[in-house]
């Protein structure tokens, strides 16, 4: 039997736990970017971090959020709800945390006046591409960035 999950909203004394799990989702990515994104996020009214705790208290998975007032590919109108992050503990993954998640993010953007929740991941992620089609998200368009040194 799988133990109890709590979900709740994010709160400092579980920073390092959120920042370790971001470590893993954005592997790549610089670590002081990493920290400026959750402390951006814990202070905007525009962004929402909810956490699923264990037992033990330990974050086992994390969902970040934002309203964008930019552009959002196929967006009907803006501001647009975006799932900017989630990440769940393998060993919790397919329990419902994740589509938990997705609920409580489309709760709060509806809250904030968005009707639709936009998100992205890279073409090649297909075990992401799936979770989102899973959870009721369909695939706009896809997109390749290109860059060219000019000096």
């Amino acid at each position: 039997m799988q133990e109890p999950v709590h979900i709740k909203h994010y709160s400092h004394p579980y920073f390092d736990q959120v920042f370790l799990l971001l470590t893993k989702l954005f592997d790549k990515s610089p670590i002081t970017e990493l920290r400026l994104m959750i402390e951006d996020a814990a202070n905007s009214d525009s962004h929402l971090i909810k956490i699923a705790l264990n037992s033990n208290d330990q974050v086992i998975g994390f969902a970040l959020a934002s309203i964008r007032s930019d552009y959002v590919e196929g967006a009907k109108q803006s501001p647009t709800g975006y799932l900017e992050a989630i990440y769940i503990e393998e060993a919790y993954r397919k329990l419902g945390i994740a589509r938990t998640f997705i609920e409580k993010i489309e709760a709060w953007a509806t809250e904030k006046g968005c009707v639709q929740l936009g998100s992205d991941t890279w073409l090649t992620d297909t075990q992401s591409r799936n979770f989102h089609k899973k959870v009721g998200f369909w695939e706009e368009d896809e997109l390749v960035h290109f860059l060219k040194d000019i000096k």
